[in-house]
């Protein structure tokens, strides 16, 4: 497709509309308004019917009466006369918009017009657009929402789609638009078109966090005591920590506090902190669970994360020996919970900025940010050098910025 102003240009040579904008996105309407306002006024006309005839409507005269008029020959002419300056231009060509598809994107742009005639005239003719129609518009008209007067059309599509086909709905859940999946998906729960199962799934399988909270609230709130498995299974083995987490709150209203446990090391710490609430839920306290864990041999790196979550600075040296655990993952848990217990030091964690896990690194240079001032400025040059791993001269400049050093010296490549 063209650009907004490359289109306002051919539909002023009287290109049709999909010459010009081709399969145009939601983006392409409100750019192609402002676009044709901004052509010179010389190479712009409105192409009227004042006495029965087509002729060409200098851009600044008088306003002209198409209310009455036959359809123009010409599409651009009205799209043209949509989007003119002269709001009482735009009103007239408002009724020359039904029955052409073409036009309908132009009419919901016209539905949040600034010219209160206008935007009364284009609701009023909106109103009477079939629901199916306006969906297909749905993603434009939820761009235009953020405007001012966008509330009315949504309001429509709203309405539309709860009162329509379960079908209308349904076509929309997939849109590329995330606006119009996340719309849609609202209505879909709200009508109860989704079972629990497949709401289970749809939060597994989104990439979006409003709609993994979405579905996998609903997927909990909807299920009866038959769904259990098949909506804990999914939301508990789901890859993204919000859906897991959702999972095993779960389990404390399906009676299954303990099976919690098996969460209580989990690599995300929202995932560990609801799988804690669920045991003490349950009158189980999940701190001597930690402490067993991370006093044995750590075969969960989760662990050492929990005890600093839950656990007091008492806990402090048996994460201080997990600093030191040959399993990376272990070390960055440990380092995690050192942060937790807000017992980290400058000495104890330094040497980690040199660890051949550049996890282990990442880690250690985010627990060290706030004591950047105490290294010197010989020793994070040092780590610069260019025979140093990538991880560590990255954690130099960091840390070297942090300190108030100035100007970081240049990363090597």
């Amino acid at each position: 497709m063209n650009d907004a102003s490359t289109a306002a240009r051919q539909l002023a040579g009287g290109a049709s509309l999909h010459e010009a904008l081709g399969d145009a996105s939601a983006e392409c309407w409100p750019a192609l308004d402002r676009a044709i306002r901004d052509l010179p006024p010389q190479d712009l006309g409105v192409h009227v019917a004042p006495a029965g005839r087509w002729l060409q409507w200098p851009w600044n005269a008088p306003p002209p009466s198409l209310r009455r008029s036959r359809r123009p020959e010409s599409e651009s002419a009205t799209v043209i006369a949509l989007c003119h300056h002269d709001g009482r231009i735009r009103e007239a060509a408002l009724d020359l918009t039904p029955g052409s598809p073409a036009l309908l994107p132009l009419l919901i742009v016209r539905c949040t017009d600034w010219a209160a005639p206008v935007r009364e005239r284009a609701r009023a003719l909106l109103s009477e657009v079939p629901a199916p129609a306006l969906a297909s518009c749905a993603e434009l008209v939820l761009l235009l929402a953020r405007r001012e007067q966008g509330g009315f059309a949504v309001d429509l599509l709203d309405r539309g789609l709860r009162e329509g086909p379960a079908a209308q709905v349904e076509a929309l859940l997939s849109s590329e638009d995330r606006a119009t999946r996340r719309f849609a998906h609202r209505i879909a729960v709200d009508r109860g078109l989704l079972a629990p199962g497949r709401l289970a799934r749809l939060a597994a399988g989104s990439g979006d966090a409003s709609l993994q909270d979405l579905c996998a609230d609903a997927a909990i709130a909807s299920m009866r005591d038959e769904d259990h498995d098949d909506v804990l299974g999914v939301l508990l083995t789901a890859r993204n920590g919000r859906v897991r987490a959702a999972g095993v709150t779960a389990l404390r209203r399906t009676g299954r506090h303990g099976e919690a446990r098996a969460w209580l090391t989990d690599r995300s710490g929202v995932v560990r902190a609801c799988a804690r609430y669920v045991l003490r839920q349950d009158g189980t306290d999940p701190l001597p669970l930690y402490r067993a864990m991370c006093t044995g041999e750590v075969t969960e790196p989760g662990a050492a994360a929990g005890l600093g979550e839950c656990g007091d600075r008492a806990d402090a040296e048996t994460l201080w020996a997990l600093v030191n655990h040959p399993d990376a993952a272990v070390r960055v848990h440990a380092v995690t919970g050192l942060r937790a217990l807000d017992v980290v030091t400058r000495a104890g964690l330094a040497p980690l900025i040199d660890d051949p896990s550049s996890a282990v690194v990442r880690a250690a240079t985010r627990a060290l940010l706030p004591h950047a001032a105490g290294f010197s400025r010989e020793w994070l040059s040092a780590r610069n050098a260019p025979d140093r791993p990538r991880a560590v001269r990255v954690a130099a400049q960091r840390l070297f910025r942090a300190a108030g050093y100035g100007t970081s010296p240049r990363l090597n490549p």
